[in-house]
């Protein structure tokens, strides 16, 4: 879906918002390993090397965007993705950044010769 032309600022600041939700270096590590399933806290914190607390503190910045959703399952919360279109601009990032690499390279090697 395209963005309207003379966007209200309502519409900008929602946009906004969403890229300061997933812009953090912990988020985004903590939704590249919700990839792979639901996952709870506990396993977040094992992968992403981050501290209980501050795993839990982003979880529920994501949960509240709806980005994440949370499942109880006895005393543990799992978690998983609601809202894939997060992984698309992700992708599309990642894209952009291999492809401005890239170009730099080549252009450091064209120098070096």
């Amino acid at each position: 879906m395209a963005v309207p032309d003379g966007m209200p600022d309502e519409l900008v600041e929602l946009i906004a918002r969403r890229f300061r939700v997933i812009g953090d270096p912990m988020r985004i590590r903590i939704l590249n390993e919700l990839r792979t399933g639901e996952l709870s806290v506990s396993e977040l914190v094992a992968r992403t090397g981050g501290g209980q607390q501050n795993v839990s503190k982003h979880l529920g910045v994501l949960h509240e965007a709806r980005i994440v959703e949370r499942r109880k399952q006895g005393i543990q919360a799992l978690y998983s993705i609601l809202d894939d279109t997060v992984y698309r601009l992700c992708d599309e990032v990642c894209g952009s950044i291999q492809r401005q690499v890239h170009d730099l390279s080549q252009r450091l090697n064209e120098h070096t010769l």
